[in-house]
């Protein structure tokens, strides 16, 4: 890189660092206040503190990524935003540069989005504290071999899961999830054999766990399509101004009432019918990727 992109990240980073440094504390101070005075009108205020503290470090990094590179948004828009609304929000996913593009189609437009955390990353430096704070969903999957050895694991990750949302379900609330489950590669792909040209198989497991915890508090599914036409970048790509452009495509759509409440885990009729749901939704993704190109 050459001298003025090195200075362009260290400059970028360095703020949104600072950003972070000094929203952290103030969430963290709310969620104290929060836990040791357990009455309602204080946890509302506290809420009120922590997720309006949380939007603004939000916003905050999406002006200075704004500011401080080139990177055009370019968004195809098929639905009126609801700031009380209650979405589960999914997209597919190729790069962490997913999260503030995100961020920044959606901050302030509906609830905070809430994401599925892998239980590891509660040890992330600031952040996972944070994430704990603002009622982040952390979740400790276990393995098919971990399963066999230990059948007593066996639906722990689901109970997790509803107890994860049971406290969204009489506040406004984005609930994203990333179907795919993990960041498409090429080598992923092909190891999958997947049907779809930019995608890897959809994990309906997720979504069905959320509807069946939350389904009838949820009001629509908010489905978002991210395109990088110059390739899947990384992180470092966004910091050093290497994106020239993103494409972006949201819709609104109603969940099927007849796909809430149902067994995903144990109702085999009723996790196939989910599961081309699933599949279908994948397949105009699929088409709509290829548009966007």
């Amino acid at each position: 890189m050459s001298v003025m992109t090195w200075l362009r990240v260290a400059v970028t980073l360095s703020m949104v660092l600072i950003s972070t440094i000094v929203h952290v504390p103030i969430v963290l101070v709310g969620a104290l206040i929060k836990a040791a005075i357990p009455l309602k009108a204080v946890r509302r205020l506290c809420d009120r503190v922590l997720v309006g503290t949380a939007e603004s470090w939000n916003a905050l990094n999406t002006y200075l990524i704004r500011r401080l590179t080139h990177t055009r948004l370019v968004i195809e828009s098929e639905t009126k935003l609801e700031r009380d609304g209650h979405y589960v929000v999914i997209s597919n996913h190729q790069s962490w540069v997913d999260i503030p593009v995100l961020e920044a189609l959606l901050n302030r437009r509906v609830p905070m989005l809430r994401f599925f955390l892998k239980s590891q990353l509660f040890w992330v430096p600031l952040l996972g504290l944070a994430w704990w704070a603002l009622d982040f969903p952390f979740m400790k999957r276990y393995s098919r071999e971990v399963i066999a050895r230990r059948p007593e694991l066996a639906g722990r990750d689901i109970e997790a899961t509803r107890r994860a949302c049971e406290k969204f379900r009489d506040i406004p609330v984005s609930l994203i999830n990333f179907v795919e489950g993990t960041r498409f590669t090429p080598a992923k792909h092909a190891a999958q054999s997947s049907a779809y040209r930019h995608l890897l198989k959809p994990k309906a497991g997720g979504i069905a766990f959320v509807l069946d915890a939350m389904g009838d508090a949820m009001h629509a599914i908010l489905d978002v399509t991210i395109v990088y036409p110059h390739g899947i970048p990384t992180i470092a790509d966004l910091f050093a101004d290497r994106i020239p452009e993103v494409r972006i495509h949201i819709r609104e759509l109603p969940i099927p009432r007849e796909l809430v409440g149902g067994d995903y885990q144990n109702d085999a009729s009723f996790r196939e019918r989910f599961q081309e749901w699933v599949n279908g939704l994948w397949s105009e993704k699929d088409a709509r990727i290829e548009t966007l190109l």
